[in-house]
């Protein structure tokens, strides 16, 4: 028989004081009543009940397992209808872990809208450009990057927007030391290696075989941070390759110049927001992933890369690039 059962049978049957009266609010007969609460007294090694023709009451042990069973249950009611209602109202602690770059120029705007637009909902972010163990850590939604996709998981994915990797250089830099007119004459300029660049990331600039051999570019610096690697672009003091999550808006206003978009084409860079699964998927974590992808999809945030190529057109034609 069901233990938890038949403890509500039993709750029932002390508070009504009767084993018809609890097999009404059961749904169920006198007689399968009083099977279930045998079946707890069998267990328990313990008498529950005193029954008499005319009253059933319970006896010492059982007043005392009485009480902690109507807590117990009391209790599991409460968290099902905690959980019932999550499933339905966004509430409760959401842990997001987002990309540094991306998540101060974009994500944190988001957040702040969402959590004005769900008060029920604390959103707890953390900005980093470590990949998270996102159930292990305790993450509800991760936003990451991947040049080259995301890896098969049980994990799910939802695209939010699609960057471009592309080469750049500020204008006061490319008057100081001239513009690549190729990949191999990035061996002779000041090239802003980012320390967390992964192979995809690295494809320009590997050997293609023999007839293509691409030297690696030339610079004496390295950031482990796509702004702080945008900061020193800005200043002129090198060129480099950056998604235009980063550097849309200095692409947009001419203040960073896409460069050999022919010889090194913008590369698609997909944003997502990872999620452990649909089903059973509560309120909180579908209503911001929802949030998140209207927000992104609503307009571009950065240029695109009929953009891109128009930016460095004009450049060539001002005699900055």
């Amino acid at each position: 028989m069901d233990t938890l059962v038949s403890m509500k049978v039993f709750r029932h049957v002390v508070e009504a004081g009767s084993f018809v009266a609890a097999a009404e609010r059961m749904d169920m007969s006198a007689a399968m009543a009083s099977k279930h609460v045998m079946h707890l007294e069998q267990q328990l090694g313990a008498r529950l009940l005193n029954r008499t023709t005319r009253r059933v009451a319970p006896t010492e042990a059982g007043r005392e397992y009485y009480e902690r069973v109507a807590l117990a249950l009391t209790e599991l009611d409460e968290a099902g209808q905690a959980v019932g209602a999550a499933s339905v109202v966004p509430q409760g602690r959401l842990r997001v872990s987002s990309l540094t770059a991306f998540g101060l120029r974009h994500v944190m705007g988001a957040v702040a809208d969402y959590a004005a637009g769900f008060p029920l909902v604390t959103v707890d972010i953390t900005l980093s450009d470590r990949v998270v163990e996102l159930i292990d850590e305790g993450f509800d939604v991760a936003i990451r990057a991947a040049p080259s996709g995301l890896k098969a998981s049980s994990l799910i994915a939802r695209p939010l927007a699609t960057a471009h990797i592309v080469l750049c250089a500020a204008p006061e830099y490319l008057r100081r030391y001239g513009v690549p007119k190729s990949v191999a004459d990035l061996a002779q300029h000041k090239f802003v290696h980012y320390a967390g660049a992964s192979a995809a990331e690295l494809a320009p600039f590997a050997e293609g075989g023999a007839r293509q051999v691409r030297p690696k570019p030339g610079g004496n610096l390295i950031v482990n941070h796509l702004e702080a690697l945008r900061v020193v672009l800005l200043q002129g003091g090198g060129l480099s390759m950056l998604g235009t999550e980063v550097i849309g808006d200095d692409i947009a206003q001419g203040r960073l110049v896409p460069l050999l978009v022919d010889a090194l084409p913008p590369r698609e860079l997909p944003i997502y927001a990872v999620y452990a699964s649909r089903r059973h998927l509560s309120a909180k974590v579908r209503s911001f992933v929802d949030f998140l992808a209207e927000r992104f999809g609503e307009r571009p945030l950065w240029p695109g890369v009929e953009e891109i190529c128009e930016a460095a057109a004009r450049a060539a034609a001002n005699g900055k690039a």
